[in-house]
């Protein structure tokens, strides 16, 4: 299970990702496709997509990669 509270130590002030985007995050960093993520968690590919979009540009960075990079730096994942 996702500890959400850990997000309010977050390096992005205002940044608050849902338990999914957490999720999503978390599945990405094991390597899952994102159409095996969206089967995962039950949602459409683009929307696994859009939310991985919408993570890296809340936390200023240019690719979901490195917004994984930035959620393990943190420890949210």
């Amino acid at each position: 299970m996702i500890d959400l509270r850990r997000r309010h130590e977050c390096e992005t002030p205002g940044w608050q990702p849902s338990e999914l985007d957490v999720e999503i995050l978390r599945l990405l960093s094991r390597g899952l496709t994102t159409d095996a993520i969206a089967r995962r968690v039950g949602v459409s590919e683009r929307t696994v997509r859009r939310r991985l979009r919408a993570t890296a540009d809340e936390i200023g960075v240019e690719s979901s990669i490195e917004a994984v990079v930035h959620a393990v730096r943190i420890g949210l994942i």
